[in-house]
């Protein structure tokens, strides 16, 4: 399949912002990608290749959220976090107005060695908010991502475009254990990435 349930070993399709809440884990780049994209700069400049780059300034605010993908290496900080990019000051803005985010971690545990990508995207408030989530934010964010990832996009002469699979078997419908309790429509979509 390109990606192993983490449910199998222990884990879950919600990270972890204490010891009971979380975010949905709701897009997942299976490992049946373009190879490029499955390594760590490749999947940077995906990412930038659809709307997102590195925060402002390479700062980061706030906590980081630890995910379990029951590949064996337990709950594990996210590995990559990313903004949205605006015409003028590109995340700088993002983080001062708020909009799309997402956060990454990929399967690579000896339980589960998969390689593929982990994603909790959301649309979040501005700053004076301290960026909490905007009610139904873990759906749009999870859409505006698909969405462009469909569309395709190119960075540096390379060209990407997605295929996607959606479903609805992996997490449950509503706000239990999520964070902010914004109800989440229990869809993953599963992308497939292919160069162009």
């Amino acid at each position: 399949m390109g990606w192993h349930d983490p449910r199998m070993n222990g884990g879950r399709f919600l990270d972890y912002t204490n010891e009971t809440y979380g975010e949905p884990l709701n897009v997942i780049i299976s490992a049946l990608s373009d190879p490029f994209i499955m390594t760590d700069k490749g999947f940077r400049l995906y990412t930038n290749s659809i709307g997102y780059s590195r925060e402002c300034l390479g700062l980061h605010i706030g906590d980081l959220h630890d995910a379990n993908l029951g590949d064996g290496n337990g709950p594990k900080a996210e590995q990559f976090l990313a903004r949205q990019v605006f015409p003028i000051l590109g995340t700088c803005w993002e983080s001062l107005a708020g909009g799309q985010h997402f956060r990454a971690w990929k399967q690579n545990g000896p339980l589960a060695n998969s390689g593929a990508w982990f994603i909790g995207a959301s649309k979040e408030y501005n700053s004076c908010k301290r960026h909490k989530i905007v009610p139904n934010g873990y759906n749009i964010g999870r859409d505006w991502l698909v969405n462009r990832a469909v569309e395709g996009g190119q960075w540096k002469g390379m060209r990407w475009k997605a295929e996607v699979e959606w479903r609805s078997d992996l997490i449950e419908s509503g706000e239990k254990e999520v964070n902010h309790g914004i109800p989440q429509d229990g869809r993953i979509a599963i992308l497939t990435v292919f160069r162009q």
